[in-house]
């Protein structure tokens, strides 16, 4: 396992995000708030302008880029040494904000919505995630069914990588998203994260997303999104020890509290 991580920290600039829609209604709160950040311990912002929670609508190309064309110029100018990942499934939008400072695109639909956003990533030379999702996020909850989901994820991340690689993208820019909470149950969720060491050896880095979701209330019984952290904050060490190295959060200065006790940890050991 390797003991680099870094802590991504989401800035959704939406009305309509799980956790925190409408938190954020101006590019001057979203700008501050990513500061806020970056100062916890964030060297990622991650930047959303189209909800993808469960059972989320569409939104349109222009609507999207002004929720995030504003925020990504303003943070790259606040924020120089910073990477900016654009979390979007839209050529044009992910276009636009790398012009914009962005140097990531989260593509959670793995190149799949439109498949050209492969070459936009191997033109640009920028990062990549690749995540698995069962269906779209109209559909992804529907009664979700796998015959092995450590097999078949890992089967669609593999071959998702070998499209973005026949497009030119660079191995190493390149990193693999399990998809907590997309087109899963509880007991999937589980199963992906006991097994995440499964998915680290596909010999990309594996970025976590299950920030304050659902299936962690369901286990602690909190119904609020907001009063998840404490489960956040263990599952992503359990996923940390298992072989994630990027952690997608909220709640930035309690996960990197405890990555650095995990990493000091298992450096003990040798790991």
């Amino acid at each position: 396992m390797s003991a680099e991580w870094k802590v991504m920290g989401v800035c959704n600039a939406t009305p309509d995000s799980f956790s925190d829609g409408g938190l954020l209604p101006t590019a001057d709160a979203a700008v501050a708030h990513s500061l806020g950040l970056i100062e916890q311990g964030a060297t990622i912002i991650d930047v959303g302008g189209e909800s993808t929670r469960p059972g989320a609508e569409p939104v349109d190309q222009a609507e999207e880029l002004s929720r995030v064309i504003p925020v990504i110029e303003a943070l790259a100018a606040a924020a120089p040494g910073v990477q900016i990942s654009i979390d979007t499934m839209k050529v044009t939008v992910a276009a636009a904000a790398l012009e914009a400072g962005a140097s990531y695109i989260n593509d959670v639909s793995a190149f799949r919505h439109e498949p050209e956003m492969a070459q936009l990533v191997a033109e640009a030379g920028c990062d990549c995630c690749l995540m698995h999702m069962l269906g779209s996020p109209q559909t992804m909850q529907e009664s979700p069914q796998y015959d092995d989901v450590v097999a078949e994820v890992c089967a669609f991340l593999s071959a998702r990588a070998e499209v973005a690689l026949a497009a030119g993208v660079r191995r190493e820019q390149i990193a693999v998203d399990p998809g907590i909470g997309f087109g899963k149950t509880l007991e999937h969720n589980l199963d992906l994260l006991a097994n995440l060491d499964v998915v680290a050896a596909l010999g990309y880095p594996v970025v976590i997303g299950l920030s304050r979701k659902r299936f962690l209330g369901d286990l602690t019984g909190t119904e609020r999104p907001d009063q998840r952290v404490a489960a956040t904050v263990a599952a992503n060490v359990l996923a940390f020890e298992r072989g994630a190295s990027l952690f997608r959060v909220h709640d930035v200065r309690a996960t990197v509290d405890g990555l650095k006790l995990a990493s000091a940890t298992l450096a003990r050991d040798g790991r």
